[in-house]
């Protein structure tokens, strides 16, 4: 496994400010975040990247290929490769860290998900009961241990990690890319080849509501930190947001974002939100990572350095790093300007 520091990591300096120690560049512009370099390259799988995540603590990146094998980095110092998970007998499409860190799931084309000890790699549990590709994941953030997944059997299925088999299986018409579980636990939301975001009654097993605008496949969603909002990604090439709250007015569509781009590839691009919400991110085929203040719809950033298709664009979970996974085989951790 290979790290590469990037915009001169030898000439990073240290200024001693009030006691503390602040990282400047070599230019004397000061740094932001506790990362090598500025930005940093991780290279070893050996196939497209299609998903990254950092733990909830930060301290790890997590990241799934076409290669069918997740690695795991230290963030910090070297960014070294120190874990190698196989078992997926084809590509890893999706990855999500639980919220207390102790566990990783994954989602893959050979029809099953997966969760993994995070601190031993160890294989917990295998979800096989998908009749095609499972595109997505997504567990609960609080309360009992669920997690919902997403195929292209037009079923989305709800698990309970305690149980042999699912608890829930909610059916549709078309292909399921995206999932998440909203945050009071007591509805999943799909999104797919309809173009449409259902909201699902998990007591009722049922459609609550459906959300209307995007023109093309969704392939990405995420809920905001908060919990009130939700985030859609979709080949339209717009990023949307939603308001979820249970008074909110009949048009949910509360903003829209453009500039990043899907293309002939049909990767499933996915999206999320900085940890206070102010800014959104995504992927996009023209090999730039993309990010916008949320409130204003600005586009802030939009990064070049990958060679390919940017899959998968992360938010830290404490610090202004981005993490973003790309075709080109290869992972960027970045720090954004504060």
């Amino acid at each position: 496994m290979q790290m590469q520091a990037l915009r001169g990591q030898e000439g990073t300096k240290k200024a001693r400010v009030d006691g503390d120690i602040v990282r400047t560049t070599p230019e004397g512009v000061r740094r932001t975040s506790n990362l090598l370099a500025p930005t940093m390259l991780l290279s070893g799988h050996g196939g497209e990247v299609f998903t990254v995540k950092f733990s909830p603590d930060g301290e790890v990146v997590a990241s799934g290929s076409h290669d069918r094998q997740i690695l795991l980095w230290r963030t910090f110092e070297e960014c070294e490769n120190f874990m190698l998970i196989t078992g997926h007998k084809n590509a890893v499409l999706e990855l999500q860290w639980t919220t207390d860190g102790e566990r990783i799931l994954s989602a893959s084309p050979d029809k099953s998900a997966r969760i993994w000890d995070s601190a031993t790699g160890e294989q917990l549990k295998k979800m096989s009961e998908h009749q095609g590709c499972v595109n997505s994941c997504c567990p609960m953030r609080r309360g009992p241990p669920l997690l919902v997944t997403g195929s292209d059997d037009c079923s989305a299925k709800v698990w309970d990690m305690r149980a042999k088999r699912s608890i829930q299986t909610l059916q549709e018409k078309y292909q399921i890319a995206s999932v998440a579980f909203a945050d009071a636990g007591d509805q999943v939301y799909t999104a797919g080849l309809e173009n449409l975001i259902k909201a699902w009654d998990l007591r009722k097993s049922s459609v609550a509501l459906t959300l209307k605008g995007h023109s093309d496949t969704v392939t990405g969603l995420r809920v905001s930190p908060d919990g009130t909002h939700l985030l859609s990604n979709s080949m339209d090439n717009t990023l949307r947001v939603w308001d979820m709250r249970p008074y909110a007015p009949a048009n949910r569509c509360t903003k829209v974002f453009t500039g990043h781009q899907h293309s002939f590839e049909k990767n499933l691009l996915r999206c999320d939100w900085s940890p206070d919400g102010s800014k959104v991110a995504a992927g996009s085929a023209d090999r730039m990572v993309y990010i916008w203040d949320s409130p204003s719809r600005r586009l802030m950033y939009k990064l070049p350095g990958h060679g390919g298709s940017v899959n998968e664009v992360a938010f830290h979970p404490i610090s202004p790093i981005v993490a973003s996974a790309s075709s080109d085989k290869q992972i960027y951790l970045g720090e954004l300007a504060v």
